[in-house]
């Protein structure tokens, strides 16, 4: 497949989607994906079906009850299927902020005074507050920061802070800001060495198509999603060893049941069960790419062609941005390096610039996204923040030529 060639027909990705038929955005370009992507037919399906035939109370004994109890089992599944996991590893909670404080306070009684925690200054804040927190019970908490110029996490500054004390690395796969793939895969590897686990943030890569974690080799994953075409959920991929070990965050009477011990709050039971559709759509994008595209398995065959996609869409808005040197691209201007989160700091607040590009029908958005520590370490203000242009698998030609030239035009 030559550069210029599309994986994916966007107009048969389109059509799985309602939000494109809906008058209101007929005229708008949606660059604001990294915030909450539009929501698939599958899971709408799903959904309307659960409240429509099945809103009651799951797994009790009268037939819509077993129907909601079936539905939420096969999420589970399907979740697991996605992500090459046994079913045990999925938990399904209200957000991935909410599931990550959670899992703060099961940490406060899984380590001990004396042992180390790295976290970094690139993650949104919900993957780094609730560690850092950690401090508080004498545990060392260790920063892996970023270059200050580039944003890049460096293998080699991580390798400075691990020693036998560290117990678990907490990172993102990929920044909200910084857009920039991390080698997950190698720090893993790394903590694993030194008898640490890996906490892995993948809400900002997720959304370009859903890892293989038993490759990837993370021990707890989490993901939002609403940003992967699905309902408000936040889904915690955790390995079932490690959960078991992590102290009980439900009612006493809940200890010995997996799915309820890390989700003190109970999931919703409607959302859970639509987020089955995430994963049909996953094999419908599967289907479009046929046999243009390689993969093992549905899942990555739908992440390659998503990747693959995207990367050639994010080719020309790169060039773009390299062109004009007065505009500060965060994060490397090769689009195989990066997701398309696309955040540029500007000598105005990023929402300034988001406002005038929303006259051109672009949708877009200015702020510091929850990774003020980031900004600060970059040198930009987070009171100003930055444009971020976010865009995935469904975007098309014409929407990043719309862009550029109203980034022409207000930049």
């Amino acid at each position: 497949m030559s550069q210029s060639q599309l994986p994916l027909d966007t107009a048969r990705i389109r059509a799985e989607f309602p939000a494109f038929k809906q008058p209101g955005l007929q005229d708008w370009a949606f660059f604001e994906n990294a915030g909450g992507s539009y929501t698939s037919a599958p899971v709408l399906n799903r959904m309307k079906h659960f409240y429509w035939a099945t809103k009651v109370q799951p797994y009790h004994f009268y037939p819509a009850s077993r129907e909601a109890g079936q539905a939420m089992d096969l999420a589970h599944r399907r979740m697991a299927q996605a992500l090459n996991v046994t079913v045990d590893w999925i938990h399904f909670g209200p957000s991935t902020s909410a599931n990550t404080y959670t899992l703060g306070h099961a940490f406060e009684g899984w380590m001990k005074p004396g042992d180390a925690i790295v976290v970094t200054n690139q993650d949104h804040e919900a993957n780094s507050g609730a560690w850092r927190k950690l401090a508080q019970r004498a545990v060392d908490v260790r920063e892996w920061k970023v270059d200050k110029d580039t944003g890049r996490l460096d293998l080699a500054e991580l390798d400075k802070l691990l020693d036998s004390k560290v117990r678990a690395i907490c990172m993102p796969h990929c920044s909200n800001i910084v857009g920039e793939i991390n080698p997950v895969a190698d720090v893993a590897t790394r903590a694993r060495s030194f008898g640490a686990i890996t906490v892995v943030d993948g809400v900002s890569y997720a959304p370009h198509g859903l890892p293989d974690l038993l490759t990837l080799g993370a021990d707890i994953y989490l993901f939002s999603t609403y940003k992967t075409y699905g309902p408000h959920q936040g889904v915690m991929a955790i390995r079932p060893s490690l959960a078991a070990e992590l102290p009980n965050q439900g009612h006493y009477f809940n200890d010995t049941q997996p799915r309820k011990r890390l989700v003190p709050a109970g999931p919703d039971h409607a959302q859970v069960a639509a987020c089955a559709g995430v994963v049909d759509y996953l094999e419908t994008v599967a289907a479009i790419a046929g046999d243009a595209v390689e993969g093992a398995d549905p899942f990555r065959k739908a992440h390659n062609a998503m990747r693959a996609q995207e990367t050639t869409l994010l080719a020309p808005l790169l060039d773009y941005i390299r062109g004009k040197n007065k505009l500060r691209l965060i994060g490397p201007d090769d689009p195989n390096l990066r997701a398309p989160t696309v955040s540029i700091a500007l000598p105005e607040p990023g929402i300034t610039a988001a406002e005038r590009l929303a006259r051109h029908g672009i949708m877009a958005a200015g702020g510091h996204f929850y990774a003020y520590r980031l900004l600060e370490a970059l040198g930009v203000n987070p009171g100003e923040g930055v444009l971020r242009l976010s865009f995935v698998h469904y975007t098309s030609r014409e929407d990043i030529q719309r862009l550029i030239n109203a980034l022409d035009v207000e930049l």
